[in-house]
């Protein structure tokens, strides 16, 4: 099984048989994360969109780790520039590597890096390793296309924003919840800054409401799925 490690904010570890790959390694800076860049060392970098606080350290562990960050287009073009090794894709596209499958799918946001530059759309990922699949939407507004992606995929897990004001606040995430029906909802995107102090337990009692299973990941620690 799949090993599944919250890294804080939106930045998850996920470890299977044949490799490991961090998506948003948002670590320095972050008051909540207790891992550091230096401690990560994967076979793969996905990126949702280019925000500072998704962005991170993106770079710096794909230059440590020898390994490509896995992007739209234009943010991997933007992360060739800062020195990374890239393998750029596009929504809708999937690909396959040694870890495992990815798979972009649409985000309702923005995708501008801290400097000001353009960076393309944003995504999400449905990201397949050792037959399980996690769908990481990014930060994202709800859209009923939700409801397409849980009818096509089998999804064993989603992660799903919380905190509001930037994504989904906790009514959109769980209505999300319900168009997706994942085997298990985990919620992300919450508390890293007072804009976003949402109440994770309140989502998963609202989750558990309609019929769904959530779990709150404390920072650290690890599921299997």
């Amino acid at each position: 099984m799949p090993k599944l490690t919250y890294l804080g904010h939106s930045a998850f570890l996920v470890e299977g048989t044949k490799g490991k790959v961090v998506i948003d390694p948002f670590l320095s800076g972050n008051p909540l994360a207790k891992a550091s860049k230096d401690s990560v060392r994967v076979s793969a970098v996905l990126l949702t969109h280019a925000h500072g606080d998704h962005l991170g350290d993106s770079v710096e562990i794909a230059k440590a780790s020898k390994a490509p960050i896995v992007a739209p287009f234009e943010l991997a073009n933007y992360c060739a520039k800062q020195g990374a090794d890239v393998h750029p894709m596009h929504i809708g596209g999937a690909h396959s590597f040694g870890f495992g499958r990815v798979k972009l799918t649409i985000a309702h946001h923005g995708s501008a890096a801290p400097d000001g530059t353009y960076c393309g759309n944003p995504c999400g990922f449905l990201l397949t390793m050792d037959g399980k699949t996690l769908y990481h939407p990014g930060d994202t507004g709800l859209f009923y296309d939700m409801k397409l992606i849980g009818e096509m995929n089998k999804l064993n897990v989603a992660v799903l924003p919380i905190g509001d004001n930037f994504t989904m606040g906790i009514d959109d995430a769980v209505k999300a919840s319900e168009l997706l029906q994942a085997e298990l909802v985990v919620p992300m995107h919450y508390k890293t800054f007072d804009v976003i102090d949402a109440d994770p337990q309140e989502f998963v009692r609202k989750v558990e409401g309609k019929k769904l299973r959530g779990k709150v990941l404390p920072v650290g620690e690890t599921l299997e799925f």
